[in-house]
């Protein structure tokens, strides 16, 4: 009996011995990553309380961006403007309209196409023409507008101010 006794005692002091290391090690496992989850959380802290340059800004939406000169722009043509994430519409009156590069529809990305003379969805084909308005659907609105002005012969351009609308009226035109 006592061979018995003697055998789970030594059953038991190994499983205790192998639970400790293995114990040891999903401690300092825990403490490890939640340090890391403590570092993580003072870097997305020390990001969103520091200044920002407004330089860093220049170019992207929400900022003003110049355009160019009013004679840069052909009557009937359009201006892909990448950083600003909008098109220069430059219509057969000669007055301009910045419109969104996103489609009403589900957000996609437009592109220009010039054989068509049409702004094509690549995702659900809705069209829209020069001015932004709808041609074929399944978008139900037009493209949306960026806050426009000319100063000094020069086209400047909002994209922090961005126009809901529903279809094109001509007192959207910004004319030089």
């Amino acid at each position: 009996m006592s061979s018995k006794k003697s055998t789970k005692n030594q059953t038991t002091d190994q499983v205790s011995d192998s639970a400790l290391p293995r114990r040891s090690f999903l401690k300092k496992f825990w403490i490890g990553l939640g340090f890391l989850a403590l570092a993580e959380f003072l870097i997305i802290c020390f990001g969103f309380l520091r200044a920002r340059d407004r330089s860093e800004e220049e170019g992207k939406p929400g900022a003003l961006i110049e355009a160019g000169p009013v004679q840069g722009f052909e009557p009937d043509s359009v201006t892909a403007f990448v950083q600003g994430q909008f098109y220069l519409s430059r219509l057969k009156d000669e007055g301009f309209l910045a419109i969104s590069r996103q489609c009403t529809h589900l957000g996609c990305t437009l592109p220009w196409v010039e054989e068509k003379k049409q702004f094509v969805c690549p995702c659900h084909a809705s069209a829209f023409d020069i001015t932004g308005d709808v041609v074929s659907a399944p978008a139900s609105r037009a493209l949306d507008l960026y806050e426009l002005y000319i100063e000094n012969d020069r086209v400047m351009v909002n994209t922090g101010k961005r126009i809901r609308r529903s279809g094109f009226e001509p007192k959207q035109v910004v004319k030089s």
